[in-house]
């Protein structure tokens, strides 16, 4: 199960996060405290987070009613997104619009010098899956990550084509999708969960 930090005050400005250690909103800690609660219902077995803030604390709110101890790495954090970080769409737009539109074509582009999305895949999709060969039979993984790392990561596990990892489309905040393994690998069998649809306010959007 991968699942979206709580909403902080750059989601709602829709500034682009990146990297940047951003801290959740009050609305943030309340969606993570409330998902945490589903969530423990599913009975996880091991959670790992991100080891930016927004990340850290959304993984504490599961960690405080599962018990459960979280293993933070900085391989799931984030798209760096170089000189967008912090900027607006519409700023990114006005200083860097034929890279703006090439990346929302599709095309591989370093975002204001930062990573491809594929060099994201590399480093989280292989942390994902090292974590789940240490689980128990069955055993459920909660992956707290952040909404362009979650969707490259989906992307790759399920061996799709780096250019069309965008038809995944974004997920809300605190809100999270799950993969299970079959027989010809990895499906997804939920994506954007979390109950009542709610507005996709995120770095990507």
């Amino acid at each position: 199960m991968l699942w979206r930090h709580g909403q902080t005050a750059w989601n709602l400005e829709r500034r682009f996060q990146g990297t940047t250690d951003v801290d959740l909103t009050e609305t943030g800690r309340a969606q993570a405290r409330r998902a945490a609660r589903l969530l423990a219902t599913l009975g996880p077995h091991a959670i790992i987070s991100s080891d930016l803030r927004r990340t850290v604390d959304t993984a504490a709110e599961l960690a405080a009613v599962t018990g459960l101890t979280v293993t933070h790495d900085e391989g799931l954090r984030e798209t760096y997104a170089g000189a967008w970080q912090g900027l607006t769409h519409d700023e990114i737009k006005a200083t860097y619009g034929d890279e703006y539109a090439a990346w929302k074509r599709g095309e591989p582009v370093r975002r204001g010098g930062g990573e491809l999305e594929t060099e994201v895949a590399d480093r989280a999709a292989p942390l994902v899956e090292r974590a789940v060969e240490k689980l128990p039979a069955e055993g459920v993984l909660v992956v707290v990550s952040h909404g362009g790392t979650i969707r490259t990561t989906i992307g790759r596990l399920l061996g799709l084509p780096p250019r069309s990892w965008e038809a995944l489309g974004g997920l809300s905040n605190c809100a999270w999708s799950v993969l299970g393994e079959s027989v010809r690998g990895w499906r997804l069998t939920e994506h954007n969960a979390g109950s009542l649809p709610e507005p996709v306010l995120g770095d990507d959007v």
